[in-house]
């Protein structure tokens, strides 16, 4: 099976990386200026798991169709990487977004057709240093997709079979979008908190009513996934509560950091796109509303410096 991956980023990077080290058939479609730092120093990863130095497959424009292609960007990315793997998008071509949030598979379906696009979702601390080499930050590397329509079962059993000798475990989930909706809901709250607060979580519940405004912002969102029909299970919930009120943590949410170095964020993917989901449903969502008002702000403020 031929797998396209756009990017070699933190999750592009890292996930290809492992997959052509181990024999599968991966090449990536990349900037010029990315090409030539993998042409020049091979792709390379840092992990507590092991590390990597290869030469990869790259392109810089897709020309013909492949087996399975796989989205590794960032949300604000979409519409540029849509019309960059359009070449690659055959009758039979799977796309497997592993972007945060839900909007994605609707404007991929829009754009594609739904039977083209399968569920997707990692779990992964890894970024790329100014050396272009790709840093995993931990050692949580989770891989998980699955079919979202019944006719595209065995597609997706055909690529879990080509992505397995990965090394990292990949699951194939029979409940792919409920473990989208998930990880939406708390990372919707978890982002929404800690660039609201401009604080870690743990610093969060060392205020007076921290939890308090904390658990107010999970019920929020978890309202908006219950309305959608995807409340989170049981598990998920303990797990969610569990990291999102854990004392003395140092844990912020990628779009945090994302801010604190002035970058952009996915924050109307994210954020944005929860609170319009509460109102259709009709569910309040006070805190929603300030936390996107807050990322649009900065979203201002950080364009008109760029702009001066």
């Amino acid at each position: 099976m031929r797998i396209l991956i756009l990017g070699a980023g933190g999750i592009g990077g890292y996930f290809g990386g492992r997959l052509a080290s181990s024999g599968v058939d991966v090449q990536f479609l990349v900037r010029p200026s990315r090409a030539e730092v993998l042409a020049r120093n091979g792709l390379v990863i840092k992990s507590p798991l092991g590390d990597l130095r290869m030469p990869v497959k790259t392109m810089t424009a897709a020309t013909e169709p492949v087996d399975a292609v796989l989205l590794a960007c960032k949300a604000y990315d979409l519409t540029e990487a849509m019309e960059a793997v359009a070449p690659a998008i055959g009758p039979s071509t799977l796309i497997l977004p592993l972007l945060n949030g839900v909007r994605q598979l609707d404007v991929l379906d829009a754009r594609f057709g739904r039977k083209h696009v399968l569920g997707g979702l990692c779990h992964i601390g890894a970024t790329v240093n100014p050396a272009g080499e790709i840093l995993h930050l931990n050692t949580l590397q989770r891989f998980v997709f699955g079919a979202r329509t019944p006719d595209q079962a065995d597609a997706a059993e055909r690529l879990f079979t080509a992505v397995r000798p990965g090394g990292f475990e990949p699951v194939l989930s029979p409940a792919i979008t409920q473990e989208m909706w998930e990880k939406f809901t708390f990372l919707a709250t978890y982002a929404g908190m800690t660039t609201l607060m401009r604080a870690p979580i743990g610093a969060i519940m060392a205020a007076q009513e921290g939890e308090a405004i904390m658990r107010e912002m999970l019920d929020e969102c978890l309202a908006t996934a219950a309305a959608g029909g995807y409340r989170p299970r049981e598990e998920a919930m303990t797990q969610m509560i569990s990291s999102l009120t854990e004392r003395g943590s140092q844990g912020t949410a990628s779009m945090f950091r994302d801010m604190a170095r002035n970058g952009r964020t996915e924050h109307e993917h994210v954020i944005g796109d929860m609170l319009a989901r509460a109102r259709t449903a009709g569910v309040p969502a006070p805190l929603l509303r300030l936390s996107l008002a807050n990322m649009q702000a900065y979203e201002a403020q950080r364009s008109a410096t760029a702009v001066g």
